[in-house]
């Protein structure tokens, strides 16, 4: 198979990028919105269902293992239709999943829910490799970090206003002081109607990106070797451990600020304060992005990176609110991860840009693996020692940026 790239256009460059920069807002607040709304569901389906930790954490792995099972195909669809199209398709499928999940919510299936999550996270794909990938190589690499670092502040704002409104809806059959006539569908019902509105927006700029002629870029050999790349390999375990650490924690958060030994709240206000947690990212985000612009953003990285082991440890041996705070707190250090790791991964050489995104969000995986093995040593010890593991998450992110003080790779 060989890879090829477009040419981005050069003539009215700026108009393009801030065109791009406005439709992207809207993509990167849905998806925040659906990811802090799905990890509601595991409470929800846990008290509902009777389930362990570990089957109720399947939902994670539900809506993260298509990046593994997809990511192929899906970056073969981008490099033969272009970024717009691409991101069109992704938004269409989103908008199937998000009908399919109101169906089995109704139907009470956890099999449904579980397919309809599949069906929800493919379209979320084709919007990680396409987005980020677009949004990071349409400008100067040098500022690619601050980008999305910015669009993922509005990622952020998603996920603030995800548990603010959803969790009376998802968890209001749970709640004694809540009425019980409220539709748990609703949620992504909206969501469902918002991401068809941005579909018909892309579909109208689907040639925004003008096509250039095509550039041979790598045949299904050198795709693997591309993985090699110090940064790259380093990278995509870093992005495998970023986001298993950060779903793990806002899927455990309700159920952690509701224990006697914490907060002791009921299941809806315990899934609302999740939005401290998410609160944080979104705070820290926009700050990220103007500290980027007076300190190297490795250096930034790791520092936050330490910030997220010491804080993930307090919340396991400080009890009450003490315990409560630093875990929300770590929302804070999550803030600049995923942009910064993700632009300091990509290799020096921009016809690379579209495979070397398939191995970084292939390893948005870890969403799907890191909450499952915290959830098999939750049921085996007990929920709050099972921490240790987002915190060697963090750990192994520090030592990513400190990777990144050595050179980028030259381009090939």
């Amino acid at each position: 198979m060989v890879i090829a790239t477009s040419t981005l256009p050069v003539p009215d460059g700026d108009r393009i990028a801030s065109r791009l920069f406005r439709l992207s807002i809207g993509v990167f607040f849905i998806g925040g919105f659906l990811t802090s709304s799905v990890s509601l569901l595991v409470p929800q389906l846990k008290l509902m269902l009777h389930l362990d930790y570990r089957q109720a954490l399947l939902v994670q792995l539900a809506f993260h293992s298509s990046y593994l099972l997809f990511a192929l195909p899906i970056t073969w669809a981008i490099v033969r239709t272009g970024y717009m199209r691409a991101i069109v398709a992704g938004l269409a499928v989103m908008t199937a999943g998000c009908l399919a999940l109101t169906m089995a919510q109704t139907a009470l299936s956890f099999a449904m829910v579980m397919g309809a999550l599949l069906l929800l996270s493919a379209g979320q794909t084709f919007l990680q490799i396409a987005s980020n990938t677009v949004v990071a190589v349409i400008g100067p690499s040098r500022g690619a970090a601050r980008r999305l670092t910015l669009l993922q502040g509005f990622n952020s704002l998603g996920t603030v206003l995800g548990p603010l409104i959803s969790a009376p809806l998802l968890l209001a059959e749970l709640d004694a002081d809540v009425a019980r006539s409220i539709d748990p569908t609703l949620p992504f019902l909206g969501t469902a109607l918002v991401t068809a509105v941005l579909t018909l927006a892309y579909m109208r700029y689907r040639n925004l990106l003008a096509r250039g002629e095509a550039q041979t870029f790598a045949g299904t050999g050198q795709m693997f070797q591309l993985i090699r790349l110090r940064r790259l390999k380093w990278g995509t375990a870093a992005i495998f451990f970023y986001v298993g650490a950060e779903v793990t924690i806002g899927a455990l958060l309700p159920t952690i600020l509701m224990r006697s030994d914490r907060l002791g709240v009921t299941p809806v206000v315990g899934g609302q304060l999740v939005s401290l947690y998410w609160g944080g990212a979104m705070a820290g985000r926009f700050i990220g992005a103007w500290m980027m612009t007076r300190m190297a953003e490795y250096r930034l990285l790791l520092a936050v990176a330490v910030g997220g082991v010491a804080l993930t440890m307090a919340a396991i041996i400080l009890p009450g609110a003490l315990g409560a705070g630093a875990l929300i707190a770590v929302g804070l250090c999550n803030a600049i991860m995923y942009p910064t790791i993700y632009a300091l991964a990509l290799p020096a050489d921009e016809r690379q840009a579209p495979v070397a995104s398939m191995w970084l969000c292939m390893a948005v995986v870890g969403g799907a693996v890191i909450p499952v093995l915290t959830g098999v040593l939750a049921d085996a010890m007990a929920l709050l020692p099972a921490l240790i593991v987002p915190a060697a998450c963090y750990a192994f992110i520090a030592r990513f940026a400190a990777l990144c003080a050595q050179p980028q790779e030259p381009k090939s």
